[in-house]
């Protein structure tokens, strides 16, 4: 597709850069390389096939880096012969005259801000990337520009891109180094990078793709191609978004989606001050659940709760699942009673759900605690905290009733009880490990019940867990019968997650090893042999994090 307005911008920069070569003494070989390398590209995408023919040849010519210099007469010979494969430019083209080519094409509105479909070009071929950029636009796509590797990093960052088109050749430091800088990041938050070069070798492609990019493009290249492309890699992206952002068990938003959602809420409240109430909901007396009718039941009893939490809270707030069988719901422009009133509605229809368990049937029932959002608890953990106070007030008190958060809640927190348990099949360590935390007083609470078990299968099949108390656990990763994270994984499936705090005691010093501990749910790792001093201060911290102590 030719588009006449960018080969004139083509036969503009020509005679623009001969004019400007011709004014120096010297011109350094990297920039002719640099000029007949982006000249391939963008002349082979318009369809000048001469101009990409004769750029072709003669960029070979030139070293990418070198600190040579050409005189006037030297590089004049490979330059001016393009001078009669172009026709002469009637007009100038305003664009290129601008003072500030990057701010040219940067034209970032409120709108684009939000706009889900944002691309970010980081290419020095100012004829292509506009060409591209029209393009794009076109089919809907907010698009900006960095004609630098500098100015690309910046947008990254804080223009916050949906996609990246990033070139191999850039003015001030390879499109590879950018790649090797933001590609984590990118991989984080599921940001497609293609990479797109007139060096189109195998060696390029292996070195982009073993470093994250997702996909690489030769110069010239069809633009419906990359338009048909970018839609492919947009709605892959959507799909991961999409799934990234729902508990795969209930259909309820995660975990991540409710810090993110809590996050825009608190900044929504101290920009407008709107209401916002939290509900923490858990379910009564669940491990009982999976203990007597197992797990798939327990995880059918999961489901129905989120259906009719859903159902009863459709179009009034954001249901995520927190953790376990806790819950967390947000309801914008709600104070704390009207919250209330909300719950009222989905505790009548979910207590009257018969769960079949063979001959038998039974019922669950749900403790909730609500905190209102205000100036004194505008921080997403004091928030949580504050919801999660209440919603064990309510379990205190009987279950299966919802209780508002007050501050009397607050003086009654220096009478908690932390309980510290040391599961772990060497003695030594255990009775050590017991011996010097029974003795510890940490600044958050005034008891600490210390502990053991000489294993896995010991410890899970006690009587070790009362709901309202909180624990902090120092699990051996290598135990006889039940592997240390066999024992971690069935903690956290079994449990409330905001009630437990998992210290990881391991010789497995290996990434991997660790690793795998860290995504079941460990909170924490220590390799052995440890220093006890170095132990004290992580749990010291730890217990710090505990809500409602």
């Amino acid at each position: 597709m030719k588009t006449e307005k960018y080969i004139q911008l083509i036969q503009q920069r020509i005679i623009q850069t001969i004019d400007e070569w011709t004014s120096q003494t010297v011109v350094e070989e990297q920039e002719i390389h640099r000029f007949f390398h982006n000249l391939k590209g963008t002349s082979g995408t318009l369809g000048l096939v001469e101009i990409e023919k004769f750029s072709e040849s003669k960029e070979h010519l030139f070293a990418e880096k070198s600190d040579k210099t050409f005189s006037r007469t030297e590089w004049s010979e490979h330059l001016f012969p393009l001078k009669s494969m172009i026709t002469p430019v009637q007009a100038k083209v305003e664009l290129l005259n601008h003072s500030n080519v990057n701010d040219v094409y940067l034209k970032t509105s409120q709108d684009s801000l939000n706009d889900h479909k944002r691309v970010l070009v980081i290419d020095d071929d100012v004829e292509f990337v506009t060409y591209v950029k029209e393009v794009l636009e076109k089919s809907d796509y907010q698009v900006s520009i960095a004609l630098t590797a500098e100015r690309g990093l910046k947008l990254f960052y804080q223009w916050k891109p949906c996609l990246l088109l990033l070139d191999i050749v850039l003015p001030d430091q390879s499109g590879m180094e950018v790649l090797l800088q933001i590609v984590e990041k990118a991989k984080l938050e599921h940001i497609p990078i293609m990479m797109v070069s007139g060096n189109f070798t195998v060696e390029n492609q292996i070195n982009a793709y073993r470093s994250g990019a997702m996909d690489f493009l030769a110069k010239p290249f069809d633009v419906d191609l990359l338009t048909a492309l970018i839609d492919n890699r947009f709605m892959m992206k959507m799909d991961w978004d999409r799934s990234i952002t729902l508990d795969e068990l209930t259909g309820a938003f995660n975990r991540k989606h409710f810090n993110h959602v809590i996050k825009q809420q608190i900044d929504a409240f101290n920009h407008k001050k709107d209401l916002f109430s939290l509900v923490m909901l858990d379910l009564d007396y669940f491990k009982h659940v999976n203990d007597e009718y197992g797990h798939l039941k327990g995880d059918e009893v999961l489901q129905a709760f989120a259906a009719t939490a859903r159902e009863a809270t459709a179009g009034k707030g954001i249901f995520c699942r927190y953790g376990g069988e806790e819950f967390a719901l947000i309801l914008p422009h709600l104070d704390s009673i009207g919250a209330a009133s909300v719950v009222d509605k989905l505790r009548k229809p979910f207590n009257s759900i018969k769960f079949q368990a063979g001959e038998e049937t039974f019922q669950v029932t749900f403790s909730s605690g609500i905190a209102q959002l205000a100036e004194n608890n505008s921080q997403p953990e004091k928030w949580i905290e504050q919801a999660d106070h209440a919603l064990y007030s309510a379990k205190r008190a009987g279950r299966n009733q919802t209780i508002v958060y007050s501050t009397d809640m607050q003086e009654k927190k220096s009478e908690a009880l932390l309980n510290l348990v040391v599961v772990d099949d060497d003695p030594l360590i255990r009775d050590i490990l017991i011996s010097r935390f029974s003795d510890w007083r940490p600044t958050t609470h005034t008891k600490v019940n210390a502990f053991g078990f000489e294993d896995g299968k010991t410890f899970l099949s006690s009587e070790w867990y009362r709901d309202g108390e909180k624990y902090i656990i120092l699990l051996d990763g290598s135990m006889p019968e039940l592997d240390g994270l066999d024992v971690l994984r069935e903690l956290r499936e079994s449990y409330p997650e905001q009630q437990l705090l998992i210290v990881m005691l391991t010789a497995r010093n290996q990434k991997e090893d660790i690793i795998q501990a860290l995504e079941i749910g460990a909170d924490d790792y220590v390799v052995k042999p440890f220093h006890m001093q170095e132990l004290m201060l992580r749990i010291e911290r730890l217990a710090s994090r505990m809500m409602n102590d």
